[in-house]
C-alpha cells in the first residue's frame, strides 16, 4: 500500500464542477473532493468548504446538492474545493479507528495531504481559506486555531466553537446520530483531546487571520413560513433549527467577547430573524464573500 498521498484522477462534472480523487494514505483509502472556480493556468488562492452534518449523497458536497456553487464561483479567480467527508467525521484526525464510522484522519488530510495536491495540480499560489457550516463552521475555526497562518480567512455560518458543557454535548450527539462512538474522537468527557480543538482556549492563534462570524438568533423569519419553496416541514424548521441556531448564537456571543478581549478583530453578524437552515446560509455564504476575497487577495 502506498505511502504517499497523491491524485488518482480529475474528471468534468455537471454544475461547471470538476471532481479529484485524492488517495490519502493517513486515512487508506481514496477521497473525492468537487472544485469550482474559473479554470485558468494562472496561480491563484484556493477556498476550501465545509458541509455539514453529513453528505447526503457520497458522490456529491451538499453545498452542491443545496446551492448553486459552481455558478457562483464559475467566473471568480480562485479554487474552491468541497472535500465529501464521512458522517459524523467533524473534519478532525480522531484518536482511535472506529467500528462504525471507520479511519478518520481529516485534519491531516486538510492540512497536510490535500494542500499541496491541489496548489500543485491547480496553479495554487499559496494563500488559503476556509469556510463552513454548521458543523463544517465549528471545524472550520478549530482547524484554524489549531493551525495558526495556515489560512488567511476563515468563514462560519452558524457553529459553535468551544468543547466545554453543551458545547461538548454537541459533537458527541452528531456522532452518536450516524452509530459512532464519541470517545474513539476525542477521547472521554474529561480528555485533554477536547480542550485541544476548543477554540476559545486558542483563540489567540487566531491573530491575523482575517475572520467572519454569522449566526441567526435562532428567531423564525420568512424563511420558515409555510409555503416556503423547499420548507416540507415548518415546524421542525422553526422549532428544531430555531432551536439549534439560537444555540450557536450563544457560541457566537462568546467567541466575539473572547476575540474581543484578545483585541483580534472580526466581522460577525447576528441575523435576526433567522434559523438553521439553508436559504440563510446561502444568504452567508454570499454576503461573506466580499471578506473572503479581501482575505484571499482576490481582485474581482
Amino acid at each position: 500500500m502506498s505511502g504517499r498521498s497523491y491524485i488518482d484522477r480529475v474528471v468534468a462534472e455537471p454544475g461547471k464542477l470538476r471532481a479529484a480523487y485524492v488517495y490519502s494514505a493517513a486515512m487508506r483509502r481514496t477521497i473525492k473532493v468537487q472544485l469550482a472556480g474559473a479554470e485558468s493556468s494562472s496561480r491563484r488562492p484556493t477556498l476550501y468548504l465545509l458541509g455539514g452534518l453529513g453528505e447526503q449523497d457520497p458522490a456529491n458536497s451538499i453545498w452542491n446538492i443545496k446551492t448553486p456553487v459552481g455558478a457562483f464561483f464559475a467566473d471568480k479567480d480562485v479554487n474552491v474545493v468541497l472535500p465529501i467527508a464521512g458522517n459524523g467525521s467533524m473534519y478532525t484526525d480522531w484518536q482511535r479507528d472506529d467500528p462504525k464510522l471507520g479511519r478518520y484522519r481529516w485534519e491531516t488530510f486538510l492540512t497536510k495531504e490535500l494542500p499541496p495536491l491541489i496548489e500543485k495540480r491547480f496553479a495554487g499560489n499559496g494563500r488559503r481559506g476556509i469556510a463552513g457550516l454548521s458543523m463544517g463552521a465549528g471545524a472550520a475555526m478549530v482547524l484554524a486555531a489549531r493551525n495558526p497562518r495556515f489560512y488567511h480567512v476563515v468563514a462560519s455560518y452558524s457553529g459553535c466553537f468551544t468543547t466545554e458543557g453543551a458545547g461538548q454535548a454537541y459533537p458527541r450527539g452528531i456522532v452518536r446520530a450516524f452509530g459512532g462512538n464519541p470517545d474513539n474522537m476525542w477521547g472521554p468527557p474529561a480528555d485533554p483531546g477536547w480542550a485541544a480543538h476548543d477554540v476559545i482556549e486558542r483563540a489567540a492563534n487566531l491573530r491575523g487571520t482575517v475572520l467572519y462570524v454569522s449566526t441567526g438568533t435562532g428567531r423564525p423569519g420568512p424563511y420558515d413560513a409555510p409555503g416556503y419553496p423547499g420548507n416540507d416541514n415548518p415546524l421542525d424548521r422553526q422549532v428544531v433549527g430555531g432551536g439549534i441556531e439560537f444555540g450557536t448564537y450563544l457560541c457566537t456571543r462568546q467567541l466575539k467577547s473572547r476575540l474581543a478581549a484578545l483585541r483580534i478583530p472580526a466581522t460577525i453578524r447576528v441575523i435576526d430573524p433567522g434559523t438553521h437552515s439553508w436559504p440563510s446560509w446561502i444568504d452567508q455564504q454570499r454576503e461573506s464573500w466580499p471578506v473572503i476575497k479581501r482575505g484571499l487577495g482576490v481582485a474581482d
